[in-house]
C-alpha cells in the first residue's frame, strides 16, 4: 500500500499470486553437481515468505549444474598408449617375461560410449595368466590441508586365460561406459578423475598393469571428429600401410575410344522400340540429337573459343529481337 511504500513492502491480498523471477549464474566456471562419500557439490534456490507475528515459510529447490567438457578438443582426441613388461622370479628360478601393450583411440569419452581397446598380451612365463580391463573413478576430497581419496570400480571386462607361451590380441575389444558423472578437474575441494586400467592377472604375484587416463565429458564427439579419430587409430594400430608407396605419376583415364566402341555408338543411333513413348512426347529431331551425341567425347580445350564476345563466320549467332 501507499503507506508502506517507503519500507519497500507490498500487501498481498487473499488469493493465488505468482511471481516470475530469474537468476543468472556467474560467468566464472562452476563445479559440476556431485554427490560423493566425503563431500558434495550442490546448488539450490531458496525462497522465504515472511508473515507478521508468524514464523517465515522457507522452501528450497535443488538444480543441477554441469561444467561442460567438450571432448572434441585436440588434447582429448589424442590416442593413449603404453607398454609394460614383467619377469617372474621364484627363489633362484627365473621364468620368461610377461609383456603387455595397450592403446585406445582417444582420451575423452561421454557416458554410454564404448571404449575400443587394442592390446597384445604375451605370456612367456610358466604360469596361467588372465588379461583384464577396468574403468576406475577416483574421488579426491580436500579440506583443511588434508585429503581423502576414494577409488570405485565403474566397469570391467575379462579376456581368455593364457597358458605359457600363448599370446592374445584385442582388436578393438569394447568396454561400455555406464551412466557416470562427468570429470571434475577445476574444483579446489573435489576432484573426480577416471582411468582405464588394462592389466594381466598373475596368480601368486603382483599384477602387471597399464594405466591410461580418461576424461568423461558432457559434449559428445562430432561425427567428423569420430571419422577422423577412427581412421587415425586404425592407421596407427596397423603399421603395414607405411610400406605402401604411391605411384610417382598417376595413370591417365582411358580414352572414349577404349570405353565406347564404334559399333556401340552406331547402334545407339538406330530406333529402339522401347522409345516409342519418348518419340510421342519429344520431337523427332531433338531425340535424334540426344542419341547422336550420347557417346561423343567433350570438346578439347583448343576447340573452345577464347573470345566468345567476337562472333565468327563459322559460328552461328543468335537472331536479334
Amino acid at each position: 500500500d501507499d503507506d508502506n511504500s517507503e519500507e519497500g513492502l507490498h500487501t498481498i491480498h487473499s488469493g493465488r499470486h505468482e511471481y516470475a523471477f530469474s537468476f543468472e549464474l556467474p560467468q566464472t566456471p562452476l563445479a559440476t553437481s556431485f554427490e560423493g562419500r566425503h563431500g558434495s557439490v550442490r546448488y539450490w534456490v531458496k525462497a522465504e515468505l515472511h508473515r507478521p507475528w508468524l514464523l517465515p515459510v522457507k522452501l528450497k529447490k535443488e538444480f543441477t549444474v554441469f561444467e561442460h567438457i567438450d571432448i572434441n578438443t585436440p588434447s582429448l582426441l589424442s590416442p593413449q598408449a603404453g607398454t609394460k613388461e614383467k619377469t617372474l622370479c621364484c627363489w633362484l628360478c627365473t621364468s620368461g617375461p610377461i609383456s603387455l601393450s595397450a592403446k585406445i583411440e582417444r582420451k575423452g569419452y561421454t557416458p554410454g560410449e564404448s571404449i575400443q581397446i587394442f592390446a597384445e598380451i604375451e605370456n612367456c612365463s610358466s604360469r596361467m595368466v588372465v588379461p583384464k580391463a577396468t574403468i576406475y573413478q577416483t574421488q579426491a576430497f580436500y579440506a583443511k590441508g588434508k585429503m581423502k581419496e576414494v577409488k570405485q570400480l565403474v566397469a570391467n571386462l575379462r579376456g581368455e586365460s593364457l597358458s605359457s607361451g600363448k599370446t592374445e590380441t584385442w582388436n578393438g575389444k569394447q568396454l561400455k561406459i555406464p551412466p557416470v558423472s562427468p570429470s571434475i578437474l577445476d574444483c579446489s575441494i573435489i576432484r573426480v578423475e577416471y582411468s582405464l586400467m588394462v592389466y594381466v592377472d598373475i596368480p601368486g604375484a603382483m599384477d602387471l598393469f597399464l594405466n591410461l587416463p580418461l576424461v568423461i565429458g558432457t559434449i559428445p564427439l562430432h561425427p567428423f571428429g569420430s571419422r577422423t579419430s577412427s581412421v587415425s587409430s586404425q592407421g596407427s594400430m596397423n603399421v603395414n600401410w607405411l610400406g605402401l608407396t604411391l605411384p610417382e605419376r598417376p595413370e591417365a583415364p582411358p580414352s572414349y575410344a577404349e570405353v565406347v566402341t564404334e559399333e556401340q555408338r552406331q547402334s545407339s543411333l538406330a530406333p529402339i522400340g522401347a522409345c516409342d513413348d519418348f518419340e510421342r512426347v519429344l520431337p523427332g529431331p531433338l531425340f535424334a540429337y540426344i542419341q547422336e551425341f550420347r557417346f561423343l567425347p567433350p570438346p578439347l580445350y583448343s576447340e573452345i573459343d577464347p573470345n566468345p564476345d567476337q562472333p565468327t563466320d563459322d559460328r552461328p549467332s543468335c537472331p536479334s529481337r
